[in-house]
């Protein structure tokens, strides 16, 4: 579907939902979901990413045919993105929904950076032709 890339600050949130919405369609079954999963993994990004100082973080979509994958992809840090198991803590809530939302989410760190994947799963109406490629989930070295 595509790729974006935002600078760190907090205006990249809004920015990545209007990229979510743009790309989806306002009709789209999974664009509620996505969006907010979208909005988190970019706010954790520039948050607790080594992309906070000035960086870059990149927001990359593909329509797998009945799910949507996302990537977004920091420069690091170092902690590894994690559930924190307290859901009446002040922060860390938002993998909480990733793993909630979504079909699937993971981490994948190499030289690079870092990329949180995740995949939210939804229910095609007709066929609007779109799937015909799905990013492969990559698995740690």
């Amino acid at each position: 579907m595509g790729v974006t890339d935002l600078t760190c600050s907090p205006e990249s949130v809004a920015k990545a939902r209007e990229y979510v919405r743009g790309k989806l369609g306002t009709g789209h079954p999974a664009l509620d979901d996505v969006t907010l999963l979208v909005s988190e993994l970019v706010t954790n990004a520039l948050v607790h990413s080594n992309s906070r100082d000035g960086g870059s973080v990149t927001l990359a979509l593909a329509d797998c045919y009945d799910r949507i994958h996302v990537d977004v992809v920091d420069a690091g840090g170092d902690t590894v993105p994690c559930v924190r198991g307290d859901a009446l803590g002040e922060g860390g809530r938002g993998l909480m929904l990733v793993e909630l939302l979504s079909q699937g989410w993971g981490v994948y760190e190499d030289d690079a950076g870092r990329t949180v994947w995740c995949q939210v799963a939804y229910k095609r109406g007709g066929d609007a032709g779109h799937g015909l490629f799905c990013p492969r989930q990559r698995e740690p070295s």
